[in-house]
């Protein structure tokens, strides 16, 4: 599945710009992974576990898992820093076929069922604070991909300005439940929830690892980022590093307000400890901390989504339009109003489901774990390859890092295919074929592309 392509995109004289500082990129970085999963995964995982010890603990793995993932990306950033991450790596690494796969994936399924799903959490909580009738969730979703795709296609210096303030304030709203929950002295002794234990470890982790999702996609600033090279490794270590920090602090101040058995039967649970921190009036000082999470999100995944649309675009003529970057503002316009498009769409179906959040994450999640882990198998191509060539970061305790990294991704994705046979099966399985469906017919659509370009 390899083809060559010679055509230049329309546009293609004006490229990306190093904008993006260190701290920058912290930031974007930080935001695609903080987001509304530290709301809800913590009561299941609180469930699947036997004590407050293995609770924790399972957050601390989710942390080590996701920090040999961000070594292998610094690695494999460190020898392609060009906009477009993964889809980079698998065009090099397997071709530009399986590249293609990918782009394609990304723009249909993976990053668009992204944007719609957090949108969903986005319009459920301002639902809360301020309701717009029956379809108010769907209506708030829309209009939110609609806003801040308007941002992004205004230019990146204003959408890192806006990154950084709802960062700041995400990051202080959780600081304030952390030490709020841990002051309170709630029944932190509660036993057990009854029949947990070691047993539903894995359905701990498929959440937890959920919750920490979203790292990867700093490697698609490389292309923007000033000193690649040296600054993507900061960038991966240093933002995942902080982000496992926050999320123990978080899980410990939920552990010490409602106990193991409480949050196992809390359905909201950091509104339960907002509610024992300031009364009734904390659940709408919740709600207002979850946009603005959900929002932050949107804001990074519609940033980093469009460069792999931009990249797709400047390789294969049938998707040329896309590969134009406007120079005014430095953004990939075109792509963003693709992505921004689709989303719609999706957002759209998904709200005649039971709950548009989880029809999303069936959507996405077989074919998001598919291509993680063609990536991480992309390290040990290069490895064969270079022979000791590459001057710059490796991943230390090779192959040991990179292994693991596979096999949680090989187990992430066995476990995304399974969401059929579980409690949600019957409503959204066909949001998971339909995302497989989609992927595939990515192959058609790369066999046209190559014999256009013939």
């Amino acid at each position: 599945m390899d083809g060559k392509q010679t055509t230049v995109a329309p546009g293609a004289g004006a490229a990306p710009r190093q904008l993006l500082s260190l701290v920058d990129g912290v930031f974007l970085m930080a935001g695609m992974v903080i987001g509304v999963g530290i709301f809800k995964a913590p009561s299941v995982v609180a469930g699947s576990v036997g004590s407050g010890t293995e609770f924790l603990l399972a957050w601390l793995a989710g942390g080590l898992i996701s920090l040999a993932g961000a070594l292998v990306y610094a690695e494999l950033s460190s020898r392609h820093p060009d906009t477009g991450g993964e889809y980079a790596f698998l065009s090099r690494g397997l071709g530009r076929g399986t590249a293609f796969m990918f782009a394609w994936s990304r723009i249909s399924v993976i990053q668009t069922g992204a944007i719609a799903a957090v949108a969903f959490v986005f319009g459920d909580y301002a639902q809360q604070v301020l309701p717009l009738g029956a379809s108010g969730s769907a209506l708030y979703a829309g209009f939110g991909v609609i806003a801040l795709t308007a941002l992004n296609l205004v230019g990146t210096l204003q959408t890192k300005t806006l990154q950084k303030v709802m960062e700041i304030l995400l990051i202080a709203g959780l600081l304030c439940v952390a030490f709020g929950g841990m002051l309170v002295q709630g029944p932190a002794g509660t036993p057990a929830p009854a029949g947990a234990g070691g047993g539903a470890w894995g359905l701990a982790m498929i959440f937890v690892l959920l919750t920490y999702g979203g790292w990867n996609e700093a490697a698609y600033l490389a292309g923007e980022v000033r000193e690649p090279r040296k600054n993507m490794t900061r960038i991966l270590v240093a933002g995942i590093v902080l982000v496992t920090a926050l999320y123990m602090l978080v899980n410990i101040g939920y552990l010490s307000a409602l106990g193991l058995a409480g949050m196992k039967d809390s359905k909201a649970v950091a509104a339960d400890v907002m509610r024992l921190i300031a009364g009734d009036r904390g659940a709408i000082l919740l709600a207002v901390i979850v946009c603005v999470s959900a929002l932050t999100t949107m804001n990074a995944a519609i940033f980093t989504g469009a460069r792999t649309s931009y990249a797709l675009g400047r390789d294969f003529a049938l998707f040329a339009r896309l590969g134009r970057w406007r120079e005014a503002g430095s953004t990939p316009a075109t792509a963003l109003v693709w992505q921004g498009a689709v989303t719609l769409l999706l957002i759209g179906a998904s709200a005649f489901t039971p709950d548009g959040f989880s029809a999303m994450v069936a959507y996405t999640a077989p074919v998001f774990w598919t291509f993680f882990l063609l990536t991480g198998l992309t390290l040990f191509v290069f490895r064969a390859r270079d022979e000791g060539r590459h001057t710059g970061f490796r991943v230390p305790l090779y192959p040991i890092v990179p292994a693991v990294f596979c096999g949680a991704c090989a187990y992430m994705l066995w476990s995304s295919i399974d969401f059929i046979r579980g409690p949600y099966g019957p409503s959204f399985g066909m949001a998971v074929l339909g995302g497989i469906v989609v992927m595939l017919a990515g192959l058609p659509i790369y066999l046209l592309a190559r014999k256009r370009a013939a």
